[in-house]
Parts: C-alpha cells; sequence; structure tokens
C-alpha cells in the first residue's frame, strides 16, 4: 500500500499558520501562559535549527500537535525534577522507615501483578510518581474519565490481594 507523503511547509510558513495553536496546546497542558510561551519558543527553536521528524504520513498540523503535547508533557517532567532538587529533605529518614518504605513497595509491586496492564500504567503512574488525572490520560492518550475508574478499580484490586496475603494495604 502506498502512502502519500504530504508536503511540509516552511518553517515561516509554519510558525505564522501555527503558531497561536500550538500556544494554545502548550498552555492547556502546562497551566501556565509564561510557561506555555517558553515551551513554544523552545519548539520552535528546534524546529528551526535541525531536520523536523515530519514523514508525511499525517498533516503538518496534526504533526505538530503531537510535537506540542510531548514537548509540554517534558516540561512538566522538567519542572518537578527541578522542584524536587530546590527543596531539602526536612528530615533524615531513619534506616527503619527507610526499610518499611521498602518493604511496602515491594508488596505494591507484588499487588499491581494481578490488576490489567490499564489499571497497572494508571496506578504507577498516580501513585508512584505523582502525575494528575489530566496528565496521565495525556500521556496514555485515553479519556480523563478512563484514568479515573481504571485508578478506581486497579485500587480495589491492589487492596483485595494485600488483603489476601495478610498485608496491610
Amino acid at each position: 500500500m502506498d502512502v502519500a507523503v504530504l508536503p511540509f511547509p516552511s518553517f515561516t510558513e509554519l510558525y505564522r499558520q501555527y503558531r497561536t495553536r500550538a500556544l494554545a496546546i502548550a498552555r492547556r497542558i502546562v497551566g501556565d501562559a509564561d510557561d506555555a510561551e517558553d515551551v513554544v519558543q523552545d519548539v520552535f527553536a528546534r524546529l528551526a535549527q535541525r531536520p523536523s521528524g515530519f514523514d508525511g504520513r499525517a498533516s503538518s498540523s496534526t504533526w505538530l500537535h503531537r510535537v506540542m503535547v510531548n514537548s509540554s508533557i517534558n516540561w512538566l517532567r522538567a519542572r518537578r525534577r527541578r522542584e524536587r532538587l530546590r527543596h531539602e529533605p526536612e528530615e533524615a529518614v531513619s534506616p527503619e522507615a527507610s526499610a518499611v518504605g521498602t518493604e511496602m513497595q515491594r508488596h505494591f509491586e507484588q499487588a499491581l501483578r494481578h490488576v490489567s496492564e490499564q489499571q497497572r500504567q494508571v496506578l504507577w503512574l498516580r501513585e508512584m510518581r505523582g502525575y494528575s488525572y489530566p496528565e496521565i490520560a495525556t500521556l496514555l492518550r485515553i479519556p480523563e474519565g478512563t484514568v479515573k475508574s481504571a485508578l478506581h478499580r486497579g485500587r480495589q484490586r491492589a487492596q483485595a490481594e494485600l488483603e489476601e496475603r495478610g498485608q496491610k494495604p
């Protein structure tokens, strides 16, 4: 089957045509107009410096939308890492507390083996990585309602599994 290759507009045309849309996408994901502007500038600066990953199988607007979503999510991740680095731990964790935390994490990971793949992904992103519902929905490309129901069902199943093994949830 032959795939029609769509033409890619010049960088100037791409910027002129899609900047406003790109800004709206970034603002919706990162939640702040100034931060969204930074994401858009970064994306277009990268596009101006090196050839794009555009392969012509989708329209340039579809391709740019995906680039903006991915770049915005990456920007959020980087911001989270920067914020964690700025905050000093308030109190050193005792070896006992560390051991309990490690043991709890091991039990949680074992319980995750008994839930569906989607529930496992949602639980991991929410409980272990701290992502919000909209962020998880964007990452997994599923509706936010599906994230909520998968999280609820996954928690119930994981809790039941822990209780079956006599462990505290």
